[in-house]
C-alpha cells in the first residue's frame, strides 16, 4: 500500500477525476518502460506484450520496479512483473491492488 505520506505524482492521479486515474497511470508506466528500451514518442508499445518479448531482460525488469516504487513510495509485487508480465496487468495490479485508485 501507499505510505502515509504520499508522493506528490499519487496525490496528483488521486485528484484527477476517477475516470482518468488509470489512464494517468497507465502513461506514467509506459514512459518508464520507452525511457528503458529507448522508444521514441511515436514507437508503438504493445500493452499486452510480455516485457520478455519487448525485448526486457530480468535486470531491467528490477530496474523498472525500483523506479516506481521511488516514484510511487510503495512496493510492487515481483510475482505481478514476472508471473504475468505486461504492461497492463502491472497497471492493473498499480490501481487496484496498490493504489486503490
Amino acid at each position: 500500500m501507499v505510505s502515509a505520506t504520499e508522493p506528490q505524482v499519487v496525490l496528483e492521479l488521486r485528484d484527477l477525476p476517477r475516470s482518468e486515474r488509470r489512464d494517468a497511470l497507465e502513461e506514467m508506466v509506459v514512459e518508464q518502460f520507452r525511457a528503458t528500451l529507448l522508444m521514441d514518442d511515436d514507437e508503438e508499445l504493445p500493452d499486452t506484450e510480455s516485457f520478455f518479448d519487448l525485448g526486457l531482460t530480468s535486470l531491467l525488469i528490477a530496474d523498472i520496479k525500483e523506479r516506481l516504487e521511488q516514484t510511487l513510495s510503495c512496493s510492487i509485487s515481483a510475482n505481478v512483473l514476472f508471473n504475468s508480465p505486461t504492461i497492463r496487468r502491472l497497471v492493473d495490479h498499480l490501481a487496484v491492488d496498490v493504489l486503490a485508485l
